[in-house]
């Protein structure tokens, strides 16, 4: 069964569902934005693609943010697992902003599963701030804040991922 969650080892859609509505992720994500401001302020925004632009964009809107960068790692091609590959860093510009090591930058993610995105993450930027809005037990050490713990075995259904029913990308079939 193919995993949607952006991290290798994520359980399987069969594990305890918990949907997330797009009111609810909103409100999760101003919550993470009220405990943040309390920890900046942050030069730039790194957001963890996929996952991570949603809750990037509403944190940056919240604290008076413009400067965005992506860091878009891939752990699956279709169906294929297989290793992390990092298909874009952080841009020169934002690096420099850091001091090279992340000082003042905030990476921002929806979840932090396993972990294995996390650490590559944090490998690139090791004094930047991560947040995410959740996180699970194998991954909750990486991250510096997040709002809701939830079990390794739970699988969100993201506001993105679903409609009445489960709806995959329209790159996937879906029509």
């Amino acid at each position: 069964m193919v995993n949607n969650h952006s991290e290798p080892g994520a359980p399987e859609r069969g594990g305890k569902p918990f949907p997330v509505s797009w009111d609810q992720f909103h409100r999760d994500c101003r919550a993470l934005t009220w405990r943040l401001n309390e920890v900046g302020p942050f030069h730039a925004i790194i957001a963890i693609t996929r996952g991570g632009l949603v809750p990037a964009a509403i944190v940056a809107r919240e604290l008076g943010l413009r400067v965005i960068d992506t860091v878009c790692v891939a752990s699956y091609d279709h169906d294929q697992q297989g290793e992390l590959r990092v298909l874009k860093g952080v841009s020169a510009d934002i690096a420099k902003l850091g001091g090279g090591t992340g000082k003042g930058l905030l990476i921002v993610d929806d979840l932090v599963d396993t972990g294995k995105t996390g650490r590559l993450v944090r490998e690139m930027l090791p004094d930047a701030h991560f947040a995410a809005v959740y996180a699970k037990p194998q991954g909750r050490p990486l991250v510096d804040t997040f709002i809701t713990e939830v079990s390794q075995d739970t699988w969100i259904h993201f506001p993105w991922d679903t409609a009445l029913s489960f709806q995959p990308p329209i790159r996937d079939g879906a029509g």
